[in-house]
């Protein structure tokens, strides 16, 4: 016999299927990162144009500022730009956005994650949808007190 230190991985079944409940651990991460990034999309202030503009083009921080008719959702708008900001960090922090570099290193320009090309590609109707309160005041509390 061996004395190695392999781990024999077992995959468990679901009950009464033929399927695998999780086929690889990283799976079900990947699925909490994708719920967890599409809850911050649709409970944040931004446009779709937002990340469509995003999709195709950097933006600047104060470039989105000044155009809240175009980025914005309803009528609801950032107090001051360190709010704005803090917004676009916490899409960076989940997944869904990431700041340009150049030579110099970073900038101040954003553009959208291949897993935020995929959310939007895989579901158009993300951003239409309309985010229970429970489900917001959710993705706040994890927001400003991760546990």
């Amino acid at each position: 016999m061996s004395t190695g230190t392999h781990r024999r991985t077992t995959l468990r079944r679901l009950p009464g299927t033929e399927g695998f409940a999780i086929a690889h651990p990283t799976d079900l991460l990947d699925r909490r990162s994708r719920d967890r990034a599409c809850r911050a999309m649709g409970c944040l202030p931004f446009s779709e144009a937002l990340y469509r503009d995003l999709q195709q083009q950097g933006l600047d921080a104060g470039d989105l500022w000044s155009e809240p008719s175009r980025y914005g959702r309803k009528t609801r708008w950032f107090r001051n730009s360190e709010a704005l900001e803090d917004d676009l960090r916490w899409l960076i922090s989940v997944g869904v956005l990431r700041r340009e570099v150049d030579g110099q290193g970073l900038t101040s320009r954003f553009r959208l994650t291949p897993l935020g090309r995929q959310l939007l590609d895989d579901d158009p109707a993300l951003l239409q949808r309309s985010i229970p309160v429970l489900e917001r005041l959710r993705h706040s509390l994890r927001r400003h007190w991760p546990l």
